[in-house]
């Protein structure tokens, strides 16, 4: 049963299997496929001479794609903002939008609230349990991307009863045949563990707005998990139901193919933790229309590791920047469906909450991630908006070297 199980961890991701043919893959992970059916210059570049004793490790550099490059690792800075996104005491802005530009500015979307987090100790309904609860969704706009005017509310959050009445939150920005389109978390009261939120959707004709809210959320949780008696704890259940049992986070829509893909993270009632840490897994849901409706896709979940959703065109296809939590965390993944992700590089240190730059090149590895807005934890109360900048790494000195190098270097200026 172990190793039943470690193949299959094998054939579904561990390696990078974009190019390789599927069957190909599943055999030569299951070791049924001889060695000597690769190629010399393969076996050598791996470092494998006796091809009759092959590791698991070996096996699954076998199963990686033949034209590996480093085309998406980097490095990333980040750096505080100026104006009205630079950090203040007392307010919490996190969750940053993409990035569009619109008549010389830039605009950013926003989870926005006030006062201090209380849990879920004392007064649910007047209280809040946490930093992104009775958030309303604000923007700004900046003309160089580094100072920032706070322009107001975009989206509020709806009248008492209402499947948005809590918080709204979390939001992503699409622009298209000019309209704009804001997909966002949804929480009704009352805010308690076991709650189940939705994903709504505003759109305007202008980046300014007024901004129309859709009526009903285009987006809610699967219903098919069972929770195991009457305590509000999300770990206790009877039946976990499908990934996205529990909450839908994170929306983002994408035009792609002719039709519209809504990305979002699914937790799952009774979530566990992994090897990989939390079980966080992504989810897609695809409409004809803008506004809906979303169906969720048979091939549900996508990935089996993430956090927040991270998405772009690129190519002739999707990519997605997993992050945080499961075993495939720190990677981009490429699909030319939309559906079926292979791991294309490992990329350490991209920052949380991605606000991605949508006037940046998205043809071109790694050249979306030269700036854009990410947010950083003051504290668990406060959070702040800041600038995240990459750059390509194409080389790599020791540590220790550069180490001495500066020691030297420090040397030869006391002289």
């Amino acid at each position: 049963m172990k190793s039943t199980i470690f193949n299959t961890i094998v054939a579904a991701g561990l390696g990078v299997l974009a190019a390789c043919n599927p069957s190909a893959k599943e055999e030569i992970a299951k070791g049924d496929i001889s060695a000597n059916e690769i190629s010399e210059e393969k076996l050598d570049f791996l470092g494998i001479t006796d091809k009759d004793h092959l590791s698991a490790a070996s096996k699954r550099a076998l199963a990686w794609s033949d034209d590996l490059t480093n085309e998406w690792f980097g490095e990333f800075t980040v750096h505080d903002l100026k104006g009205d996104l630079a950090y203040e005491e007392g307010v919490v802005r996190r969750d940053p939008s993409a990035l569009i530009k619109v008549d010389g500015k830039y605009f950013v979307w926003y989870s926005k609230s006030v006062g201090k987090t209380d849990g879920f100790a004392g007064d649910i309904e007047n209280e809040k349990v946490f930093p992104w609860d009775r958030c309303d969704i604000w923007y700004a706009t900046s003309e160089d991307g580094w100072t920032w005017k706070e322009e107001g509310i975009a989206v509020a959050r709806g009248e008492k009863g209402a499947y948005d009445d809590r918080s709204v939150f979390t939001t992503e920005i699409m622009v298209h045949d000019g309209v704009y389109y804001l997909c966002y978390q949804t929480v009704k009261s009352p805010y308690n563990v076991r709650v189940k939120n939705q994903v709504g959707l505003a759109w305007s004709n202008s980046p300014y707005g007024p901004w129309t809210k859709s009526e009903e959320p285009i987006l809610s949780p699967a219903d098919n998990g069972i929770w195991k008696g009457d305590e509000d704890n999300r770990f206790l259940v009877e039946k976990k139901g499908d990934f996205d049992s529990h909450k839908v986070h994170d929306p983002c829509i994408i035009p792609y193919n002719g039709k519209f893909y809504l990305y979002y993270k699914g937790e799952q009632m009774g979530e566990a933790i992994t090897f990989g840490g939390r079980q966080i897994r992504h989810g897609v849901a695809i409409a004809d229309n803008p506004k809906g409706p979303y169906i969720k896709s048979k091939y549900n979940p996508i990935s089996n590791s993430g956090h927040e959703i991270c998405v772009w065109p690129h190519k002739d296809g999707i990519a997605s920047l997993i992050t945080t939590d499961g075993p495939e965390k720190n990677t981009v993944q490429l699909s030319k469906d939309g559906i079926n992700f292979e791991i294309a590089s490992v990329i350490p240190g991209a920052p949380h909450a991605i606000g991605l730059n949508r006037t940046l090149d998205t043809e071109e590895p790694f050249a979306i991630f030269e700036w854009g807005l990410t947010h950083k934890y003051h504290n668990y109360d406060w959070q702040y908006i800041r600038r995240f900048q990459g750059k390509r790494k194409t080389t790599h000195v020791a540590k220790g070297e550069v180490k001495n190098k500066e020691a030297s270097d420090a040397s030869d200026q006391s002289k």
